[in-house]
């Protein structure tokens, strides 16, 4: 049982939802990034997402576009990603950390160095958004061998036929995409979600997480309320990309997980 699987039969049992955030790496550098990372989990993140800093993030609107900018004009690496992940293990052995991104950088270390080096560090599971289920023997398949879970993204033009692909392989819970588009475009609704996130539950026994348009503790609640937890990233981002403290960033961060937790 991974870390991921572990807080999914806590919250069960508990009762509730998962709150989870997504910050970039190095952003707006490594010291302060490492920072706001180390506090997420006293603020009331179940789950934390960190985004690996690469050149051409295709699918991320402007908002974490620019984050992933500044930490790489800043000097972060993916070397410098993992000494965040290591910095947050040597005091939580048990928060999960999943690292979301691109294939390239990966590649380029080299898929069995990187595994190797983000199990050690204490990475628990990859978000990578442009490796589609065909390409699972790349690193799907060898991540989950190492102990890694691979979570994969739903959007709402995931149909019927392609669903069960999608969910082929996936581990640790389904991402459920809730606009088309970008990062940071458009709101979720619950009442367009709730349909959707019952589809894809009626085809996998893994929770079903809702992001993308979540900005507010009513959203986070509201979205939270028809899944099994949210997602929030840009609307972070941007506090951080303004030049918020880590302690407001961190108070931000909190008002949205106490929502999701209220649903």
């Amino acid at each position: 049982m991974t870390r991921i699987d572990a807080t999914f039969a806590r919250l069960r049992r508990e009762g509730r939802k998962a709150f989870v955030t997504y910050i970039m790496a190095g952003d707006p550098d490594a010291a302060t990034a490492t920072d706001i990372v180390r506090g997420l989990p006293g603020a009331g993140v179940d789950i934390i997402e960190l985004g690996l800093p690469f050149t051409d993030p295709m699918a991320d609107g402007p908002t974490i576009q620019a984050a992933g900018q500044r930490a790489l004009e800043g000097g972060m690496t993916l070397e410098g990603t993992l000494d965040t992940v290591r910095a947050l293990r040597s005091e939580d052995d048990t928060t999960p950390v999943v690292l979301m991104g691109y294939y390239n950088p990966i590649y380029s270390r080299g898929v069995d160095r990187f595994l190797a080096e983000a199990a050690e560090a204490g990475v628990d599971g990859l978000i990578i958004v442009d490796l589609p289920p065909e390409e699972d023997a790349e690193l799907c398949i060898p991540a989950q061998k190492a102990g890694l879970n691979f979570i994969r993204l739903a959007t709402p033009t995931t149909d019927d036929a392609r669903l069960p692909t999608v969910l082929q392989n996936t581990s640790g819970f389904v991402y459920y995409v809730s606009i088309t588009g970008i990062t940071g475009a458009g709101a979720a609704s619950a009442q367009q979600v709730a349909p959707q996130v019952a589809r894809i539950k009626s085809a996998t026994d893994l929770p079903v997480i809702v992001g993308f348009g979540i900005k507010t503790p009513e959203a986070s609640q509201d979205i939270a309320a028809v899944a099994d937890g949210c997602v929030v990233g840009s609307a972070i981002v941007e506090r951080i990309a303004r030049g918020d403290s880590v302690s407001n960033v961190l108070a931000y961060v909190k008002s949205l997980a106490d929502g999701a937790h209220a649903a």
